[in-house]
Formats: structure tokens, sequence, C-alpha cells
């Protein structure tokens, strides 16, 4: 699937073209310009490459601009779309030089079709066997050079032999809240709808370290303006704060989510530890959502801790919800 097919049109405005236009992971950047521009002074692909970290903080913008930094058409899909070798061969198939493959998480490929990466990626041609048994014939497919970027929240699910074919790895943080502020603040032009500074560093703040959050909520925080005063030009900090404190957004940016999670961490298990299982099946949420995407940012803030025992809630989580600790 085409990049342009598989993008809503309002992301695509937000998303960068650039690494100037970028905003954020300013050593991650720093590597990119090298290693692109190296590339293109040799007049090759660039290598392939890998980025991991929560989920919102700008794989799919990255790959974007690798692909129009290199002047190469970009390919995208999803891993779990990819069920079969015959499907994964197609695709491939129809690379030409210079194209970057993206795939999104890519922790999820059937070992059978990330089997047939290995030869691709490294020397550039698929083995296809024709025929079963005694009829059985391998033949070799020449393939363009081209460049694949895989994305992971999981980067420990991905095995060793597909990891160890990426020539770039590069982690992705948590943005600060100056970042998110000048994100929030690019997106308000993008929708010609301005955001005072103020309001926008109340969004940042609330945005849990990340972009994709923080235009979610922008677009939100501009509904409750137009709805309380159709007439309204600029978001201010008060309709900001009232806004956000109806989606059940607190100071720290934590939801409703984090918020069952910390208090049956701490009322139904004394504060820990506990496994991850259990805490899940009591506030009845799936295991993997809550170590993908809430736990991260709750152990970046200082709210939980991970130990062999399980999870322990922080004295912080205790002051946070205004829990004296027993």
């Amino acid at each position: 699937m085409e990049n342009s097919d598989a993008l809503i049109e309002y992301e695509i405005s937000l998303r960068p073209q650039t690494l100037d236009e970028y905003v954020g992971q300013e050593k991650i950047k720093e590597m990119l310009k090298v290693f692109i521009s190296s590339a293109q002074m040799r007049k090759e692909t660039l290598d392939h490459v890998l980025f991991f970290g929560p989920p919102g903080l700008g794989k799919t913008t990255l790959a974007g601009i690798i692909a129009h930094e290199m002047g190469g058409h970009l390919h995208s899909l999803t891993a779990p779309s990819i069920d079969r070798v015959g499907d994964m061969v197609a695709i491939l198939s129809n690379l030409e030089a210079g194209d970057i493959l993206f795939i999104d998480e890519i922790h999820r490929l059937p070992r059978v079709v990330e089997e047939v990466l290995y030869s691709a990626m490294e020397d550039f041609v698929v083995d296809i066997v024709v025929g079963k048994d005694a009829t059985s014939n391998t033949i070799r497919l020449d393939l363009p050079p081209f460049t694949l970027i895989g994305a992971t929240t999981r980067f420990g699910d991905i095995s060793a032999p597909l990891r160890d074919r990426f020539g770039i790895v590069h982690q992705l943080h948590y943005y600060r809240i100056e970042e998110l502020t000048r994100i929030v603040k690019r997106t308000s032009k993008v929708y010609s709808f301005p955001i005072s500074n103020d309001a926008a560093g109340e969004i940042a703040k609330r945005s849990r370290g990340t972009p994709r959050i923080a235009n979610r909520l922008f677009r939100r925080v501009r509904d409750f303006a137009q709805y309380e005063d159709e007439k309204c030009n600029c978001i201010e900090l008060p309709i900001t704060s009232y806004s956000l404190a109806k989606l059940d957004i607190d100071e720290c940016g934590l939801n409703l989510t984090d918020h069952r999670y910390l208090r049956s961490l701490i009322e139904m298990f004394n504060g820990g530890p506990v496994g991850l299982n259990t805490l899940a099946s009591s506030i009845s949420e799936d295991i993997t959502t809550l170590e993908d995407v809430y736990e991260p940012y709750l152990l970046q803030e200082g709210f939980i801790l991970r130990t062999p025992r399980g999870r322990l809630a922080t004295e912080k989580a205790y002051q946070h919800l205004g829990i004296e600790r027993k």
C-alpha cells in the first residue's frame, strides 16, 4: 500500500517533509543527515533503518522524510497485513531502484515471511521455490537496490537475524515540553486556528511527551473553543484548561486508565509488587496495551517501578493521587 493511500488527509498535512521541519529527536536528525548525505554522494541507497520506541513519537513520519530526502518512492505497510511469503515477494518485486519500503510493527512479521527479507536486505535477491517435493525448483529473483525501514514498539521481540541486518538503528525518546509546544504551534498554523503560547504550553504539558497525543488534544480543545464561542479566533489558556479537564487529562497528562492502573496498584495490592497479568485483570485492560502504551510513560515519569517481583507504586504516585502511604 502506498503511503498516500494509507494516511488520512489531515495526518499528511501535519507530517513534516524534511528533517529541518521535524521538531525534536535532535541526535537522530543529526545522524540521519550524515548518513543521507553520504549515501547521496556515493549515489547509493541508504542503509536499512530500524526505529523503535513508544507509539506516536514519529517513526512513520521519519520514514516519509527519509523517502523525501532520498528522492525515492515510499511503500508503506503493516506487518500483520503480510501473512504469506507470496505477498512479501510480490511487494519486493514491485520495488524500483531507490524506493523505500516501510514496515510498521515489524516485530509482528511471521517467521517464514521474515526469512524472505534476509537475502533481500543483504544481497537484493529473493529465492522462490516452485513446485513441490521432487519436482520443486528454486528460482532466484534479482531486486533493485532499496532501503527497508522498520518500526517497532517492541525492540526485544525482533529476532536477532533480522535485527542484525539493519545498519542504522535508533531509539526514539519522549519529547520535551518545549518541543511539544512548538509542534502544537505548528499544528495550529496548519489548521489556520491560532493558539496562545500559554495554551500551547498547557497542551504540551499534558501530552505524555508524545506528538500524536499533542495534535489530538489540540483538535479536541479547538472543538471546545468553537462550541463555547463560535466566533472564537484564538485558543486561550482558560478554555484549554477547561477542555482538558472535561477530557479527564490531568496536569501530568494522566488519563482515566492511568488513574485506574495506579489506584488498583495502590488500593488493591498495597502498592505492589504485583504481576502485570494480575494488574491487567483487575482493571479489565489488555496486557499488551498496558505494557506498550501506558507503562512506558508511567515509568518515564517515575510513577511506577518494574521489579523482578512485579510492579511497584512510587511515592510520587501516592502524592499525585492524594493517597497516604500506609
